[in-house]
Order: structure tokens, then C-alpha cells, then sequence
């Protein structure tokens, strides 16, 4: 399997990056990056590992999402041999206002 990222996602996920370093240093920022490659290695393996998430309910595809180091949301979807990674946010955000933004 591969991992493909949506534009959105990659920009939320360099957006909390981002912020991460500026808070709290790059060696921070650098272990929550290896978290995140972690967590995309283990669905290369599992991809139903995450839970099919019900603010995805209305759609046609089955979202998934896993949450990383406790405050982080990443939502996919598998199609094919391919995991596409349709959002990313922190959790302590609005879910919905995050969730109309997956495409």
C-alpha cells in the first residue's frame, strides 16, 4: 500500500508542525513528525486499524480516522492500494467545521 496526501491535510499537518516547533522546539516538532510516519507505516500494514468515523457517515466513501499523540486527528480513506489522507486537525477544534472541509 501506498500513502497519498490531499493538499488540505498536508497543509494542516505542516500548519500544526509548524506550531509545534514555534510552542515548544524542533526537537518537539521532529518526534511529532516521526509519530505521524509512524502512524502512516502502521496503516501501510493495517488500514482498517482506524475507526470508521460517523462524522463521515453521509458520504459514499468509508473515512476512517486515528488520532495521534492524543490531540491529533488524521482521516482517511483506503482505495485500491492506496490510502489517501483526506484530513488532518487538532482535536481540540470543532470536528464538524473540520470535517465539511474533507473532500
Amino acid at each position: 500500500m501506498r500513502v497519498k496526501w490531499f493538499e488540505r491535510a498536508r497543509q494542516q499537518r505542516d500548519e500544526v508542525a509548524n506550531y509545534i516547533g514555534q510552542q515548544f522546539g524542533a526537537r518537539r516538532k521532529h518526534q511529532f513528525k516521526q509519530e505521524i510516519r509512524e502512524t502512516t507505516n502502521l496503516l501501510k500494514r493495517s488500514p482498517g486499524i482506524g475507526q470508521i468515523d460517523p462524522l463521515f457517515s453521509d458520504r459514499a466513501r468509508t473515512y476512517r480516522s486515528v488520532i495521534i499523540n492524543g490531540l491529533n486527528k488524521l482521516v482517511y480513506f483506503v482505495k485500491d492500494d492506496t490510502i489517501y489522507i483526506a484530513g488532518f486537525w487538532d482535536t481540540r477544534m470543532d470536528d464538524e467545521d473540520q470535517a465539511a472541509q474533507v473532500k
